[in-house]
């Protein structure tokens, strides 16, 4: 971690820190993987996949504000949490369009899901896009891991916790990610 920095957790927040940081507060949201609805849509198609030219594409039509690269996603892959069966897309059935899609980690050695790159195109939103692709993956996670997890930021104009808590997270786990203050 840089030197500038600090992550620190809601209830070990020191008095006055804030005057020499910068923060960007996360929440982070549990899930017990009992009760998941069925991710269904007649006019969409759910596809396992780890293309990862799809999921640039993907990632970076939803967002005005970072972008990702194939070396990154590729990189990814590596990583000790990589698990491909929860690397999935949507597709319109009729045009084969890919509309939205999920990536999920799996950590074997606590049981934990997380759920990282939740995705829906902006012409599709508001339409139950994000919901299909996030129980989706908790199904996936279903007998393999013992709980799932998801984190955003918390003063995020989309509301992302609020989103998480419709498909049943729950929680108020508050981490701080600290910037220190240039001089």
């Amino acid at each position: 971690m840089p030197g500038n920095m600090k992550i620190i957790h809601d209830r070990d927040l020191p008095n006055g820190v804030l005057d020499d940081y910068n923060d960007e507060p996360y929440f982070r949201l549990y899930h017990d993987l009992k009760s998941i609805r069925k991710a269904t849509g007649s006019e969409i198609e759910i596809v396992q996949t780890n293309q990862v030219s799809a999921f640039v594409h993907l990632i970076n039509a939803c967002y005005s504000d970072l972008s990702v690269t194939a070396a990154q996603m590729e990189a990814y892959q590596q990583t000790p949490v990589y698990c491909p069966e929860l690397w999935i897309l949507l597709k319109e059935k009729q045009s084969g369009a890919v509309i939205a899609g999920g990536i999920a980690d799996y950590d074997k050695e606590i049981g934990e899901g997380t759920l990282e790159w939740i995705q829906v195109l902006p012409g599709y939103r508001r339409r139950g896009y994000g919901q299909i692709v996030v129980n989706a993956l908790l199904a996936k996670m279903q007998g393999m891991a013992k709980f799932a997890t998801v984190s955003g930021k918390v003063n995020s104009p989309s509301n992302p916790a609020g989103f998480y808590r419709k498909c049943g997270f729950t929680g108020n786990d508050i981490w701080h990610i600290l910037t220190k203050k240039r001089a």
